[in-house]
């Protein structure tokens, strides 16, 4: 599918196989030039009770008089469309309506403002048109027939449109990106694959990589990560990819992504019912790549280094036993009284290798626990940090790219129940406010920088009818990333 720009001319002669015009509830007509056509269908629609303008509601015309397009479909903004979530909420029903429908060519039109369509329709129509065909035959009758989509701007405003479109569409790239590595069985995405997958994405955009076996890691000191890895026949692998946009001497940005490419839960093993869906704890992992996928397009003017630990957590002889002591790389010991807590075991490893980058700003992404889907359920993500400055940009971030997260609380009061009689900390406290001391117990590894946390357990992955990863937060990402950038320029 092809995203473009096109100049606004006359839509009584616009060849297409559907118009969508989005327009506001107290809208008399679309608001665009020459489309007197279009404003008589609207009002005669809006006097049959057809049509009311309300958020999301749509009204579908076929072969409607006066125009040249096969169709007609009229989306409504509701009362105040400033809001982005309005927006794709608009471009979700819009495209729903084209769901199996012999539409290949679509143009999308709005009286203003056309920034918002686009940052809107791109992540929406990437969603309706995804299909997951790694290890299945793709359906005979596709849901999605789209096959390009122009959006309708003034001339004027065509330059910035298309700006505006190159960032979206790299963000999309990086979602599919995401959502493809995220979606692979256990078996198809071990830590050596996922290993080969960064190594093929630094092949193709020409980005730095390193992926550290099990000497290395050993080499390394990584003990926590190790730990988790003992039970598992496959080998671990500590993944470092670079993307360098300005000079040497600008301290980078680091990702560090959790990439646990099946979680079993280990000694502490989990629930047999839907276990199949801990394919998508390294959701995090995938998310970093998803969002170098979009930096390397983008090529903005910053430094960016990705970290994934990557390993299995299974109940093998070897595993790693409830109450045993591991030394971190950062010299801390650590007693793990639950081995199904293992996340916070090789990202404590990745924080801490994160210093040697002296950074600017370390992000760690990871489905880390199932605390988090109780408080937030599945709409905002879990944002921990105890830099203001940090977690407003990256809220901020959030609400820009219809990618949101909801900052939740630190503290000591809160990391006292990580005391441990037998190490310097334990991986867990007591089930009260369990993210909030899974953040906590990162925290720790993460004081020679700014740091913020983010958990993703409610909005990687879709249960259900609809199971599968969802790209999230890939946009919220790259919105901060691109934010960093010297006026929020891009290079080359």
């Amino acid at each position: 599918m092809e995203f473009s720009i096109a100049p606004l001319k006359a839509l009584t002669a616009l060849r297409s196989d559907c118009l969508v015009v989005f327009l506001q509830q107290s809208a008399e007509g679309c608001g665009l030039p020459d489309a007197e056509p279009v404003d008589a269908l609207i009002a005669q629609a809006r006097q049959d009770g057809d049509f009311t303008g309300a958020l999301g509601h749509t009204h579908m015309l076929s072969r409607p008089a006066a125009l040249s397009a096969r169709r007609l479909l009229l989306v409504g903004l509701g009362a105040a469309p400033s809001d982005a979530r309005a927006w794709r909420k608009a471009a979700d029903a819009a495209f729903a309506m084209l769901k199996g429908r012999p539409t290949q060519r679509v143009h999308l039109a709005c009286a203003e403002p056309h920034q918002a369509l686009i940052e809107a329709a791109v992540p929406a129509f990437g969603d309706f048109a995804y299909v997951y065909t790694a290890t299945r035959k793709p359906d005979a009758e596709p849901a999605c027939r789209v096959q390009a989509v122009q959006v309708l701007v003034p001339s004027r405003q065509v330059v910035a449109a298309r700006a505006r479109l190159q960032r979206a569409e790299a963000v999309r790239a990086g979602m599919q990106l995401c959502r493809d590595v995220a979606n692979l069985p256990g078996n198809h995405c071990t830590p050596t694959d996922l290993g080969r997958i960064a190594q093929d994405l630094a092949r193709r955009h020409k980005l730095k990589v390193q992926v550290l076996g099990r000497a290395d890691i050993e080499r390394e000191h990584m003990g926590a990560l190790l730990a988790v890895a003992q039970g598992s026949h496959q080998p671990p692998r500590f993944i470092v990819l670079r993307y360098d946009g300005a000079p040497k001497k600008e301290a980078p940005h680091v990702l560090v992504g959790k990439g646990v490419t099946f979680d079993s839960g280990g000694i502490s093993l989990k629930p047999g019912a839907e276990m199949d869906e801990m394919k998508f704890d390294m959701c995090g992992a995938a998310s970093v790549l998803g969002a170098f996928e979009a930096v390397a397009r983008l090529r903005p003017a910053i430094n960016l280094v990705g970290l994934i630990p990557a390993t299995e957590n299974l109940p093998g002889g070897a595993a790693v036993k409830p109450g045993d002591v591991v030394t971190s790389r950062s010299g801390q010991t650590i007693e793990i009284l639950n081995t199904d807590a293992e996340g916070r075991l090789i990202l404590c490893d990745a924080l801490n290798y994160a210093e040697r980058f002296k950074p600017a700003s370390v992000i760690d992404i990871a489905t880390l626990t199932g605390a988090c889907v109780i408080a937030l359920g599945h709409v905002h993500s879990g944002l921990f940090s105890p830099d203001d400055a940090l977690a407003d940009a990256l809220l901020e971030a959030g609400r820009q790219a219809h990618d949101s997260c909801w900052r939740m609380p630190l503290g000591e009061e809160y990391a006292e129940g990580l005391r441990s009689r037998f190490a310097d900390v334990a991986n867990i406290a007591g089930r009260p406010a369990g993210s909030v001391t899974a953040a906590c117990f990162l925290q720790r590894f993460a004081q020679a920088y700014r740091w913020a946390h983010l958990d993703i357990a409610g909005t990687a992955w879709k249960s259900g009818a609809n199971k599968g990863a969802t790209g999230r937060p890939v946009p919220l990402l790259v919105h901060y990333l691109l934010a960093q950038a010297p006026g929020g320029a891009m290079s080359g």
